[in-house]
């Protein structure tokens, strides 16, 4: 039986996302994305117009068709085209549900298998990588001084930079237990507390600008909070300022994500156990944060201190001579 696709992909979108499982706003657009992006590339491919395409229309080869062009013409990374093969497993399990007549087809599509990405190193900040940033922001104008509160947040609480841009006035409290509530991912919110420094620089921000309670915390020039290209753009201006003072800042490629992770190593490097570190970051789990274990290097060496064998000096391997050193190198 012929299915038109474009009714099965407008319930998925308004039953099964938004009513069913009040997926959030984030999820909703990525799913749209990657649709828009599928259904272009049909499109492109077939000349059929997306309205006027049917279920039957979209099979495995050109499902994977659509997911090798993600990757060879338009660079995606394998997360990236995980994460859109994610959104049309979805749509396709839905479906699975209204049209059992294309049970065939649909499982030829579900059984399309995610890709093993590498896992590379994760990227964070030193101490005094992090002051060098937090002295970029020209703190004698307006705009500066809004950056500079947003760098000293965000490397302060580890907040992901959805909920930095989505802060309102009213979720900042200040005193005697100052903190930050934020909604997090999977619609958890949770409280992050504030150390006095940070305190102290969200208090003078908050004091110059003004607003009521539900304005954003960090607006744009029009008043509306910031996107997260935005804080991303900001964020590269200053650490190429940085790095004038801090040349180690120039070989590490930092995003948003990276203060993140420096928040983590941080908390880590100074004992907090890992279950405490995954509640401060708002993960489900804490195997995420098994992540900043393998980072630690320095957690690496103590450990190799404590194993090294009897009458042997503890710590690392040093070459004993330039040449020899040269040679361990390659």
């Amino acid at each position: 039986m012929t299915a038109l696709l474009a009714p099965t992909l407008e319930a998925f979108f308004t039953q099964r996302l938004l009513t069913q499982r009040r997926a959030s706003p984030n999820t909703v657009a990525a799913y749209r994305d990657a649709w828009r992006l599928l259904l272009t590339f049909i499109h492109n491919t077939t000349r059929i117009p997306p309205s006027r395409l049917r279920l039957e229309d979209l099979d495995a080869a050109l499902i994977a068709a659509f997911l090798d062009h993600l990757e060879h013409q338009r660079a995606a990374a394998v997360t990236t085209r995980n994460a859109r093969l994610a959104a049309i497993h979805s749509l396709f399990r839905f479906a699975a549900l209204l049209h059992p007549d294309h049970a065939a087809l649909i499982q030829q599509i579900l059984a399309i298998p995610t890709k093993r990405a590498d896992r590379t190193m994760l990227t964070f900040l030193t101490k005094a990588e992090v002051e060098a940033l937090l002295a970029a922001p020209d703190r004698t104008s307006h705009i500066g001084r809004r950056d500079h509160a947003i760098l000293a947040l965000a490397v302060q609480t580890g907040l992901r930079v959805s909920e930095l841009v989505g802060l309102r006035r009213r979720d900042i409290t200040l005193g005697a237990t100052a903190n930050v509530r934020c909604d997090g991912k999977g619609r958890k919110q949770r409280c992050t507390p504030l150390t006095a420094p940070t305190m102290a620089v969200l208090r003078q921000w908050l004091d110059e600008r003004g607003g009521g309670p539900d304005d954003p915390l960090f607006p744009g020039p029009k008043g509306n909070r910031l996107s997260r290209d935005a804080v991303r753009a900001l964020l590269s201006r200053h650490v190429l300022t940085a790095s004038t003072n801090c040349p180690t800042l120039t070989d590490k490629a930092i995003s948003p994500h990276a203060l993140r992770h420096t928040c983590a190593m941080r908390l880590l490097e100074s004992g907090v156990d890992t279950a405490v570190i995954a509640l401060w970051l708002g993960h489900e789990s804490t195997r995420t944060t098994d992540i900043y274990l393998h980072a630690d290097l320095g957690l690496k060496e103590r450990a190799l201190a404590l194993t090294a064998p009897t009458q042997t000096k503890p710590g690392r391997y040093r070459p004993p001579d330039p040449l020899l050193a040269f040679l361990e190198a390659l």
